[in-house]
């Protein structure tokens, strides 16, 4: 049979026993964050430490020197757009359609899921 003594006693130990869980695993829980934190940080220190080397030469090369073909102007060899989307699509004869003028080249226009005529409703009273 449970008395009031028993009843505040299950409680004030549930809530002991609750609180030292949240304790614990609040500090497990910061201390795999300060580990990830740590982590992240000394793998960017590596990427920064291995783009910003000693290797890397103070001074710009040509193109010549580092690897790629040059002509015997100064102008790169390769010209042409391919791999670069960006310079592709600067290119193009006409990218995107013009705005129609009149109404009767907006309906020619229109897609095969568009009707060629706007919807109208019907005017009237639709409950007799």
């Amino acid at each position: 049979m449970n008395t009031v003594r028993s009843f505040w006693l299950g409680w004030g130990s549930l809530c002991v026993a609750g609180a030292g869980a949240y304790y614990f695993a609040k500090k497990s829980i910061n201390a795999d964050r300060a580990a990830r934190l740590e982590e992240t940080r000394r793998k960017k220190q590596m990427i920064d430490s291995l783009e910003y080397s000693d290797n890397v030469p103070s001074r710009p090369l040509s193109a010549a020197t580092m690897g790629g073909s040059s002509s015997g102007n100064g102008i790169p060899a390769r010209t042409d757009a391919v791999g670069s989307p960006s310079q592709e699509a600067s290119s193009d004869p006409a990218p995107t359609r013009h705005a129609p003028a009149t109404e009767g080249q907006q309906v020619v226009e229109k897609s095969k899921y568009e009707s060629s005529a706007p919807y109208k409703s019907p005017k009237g009273d639709r409950f007799s």
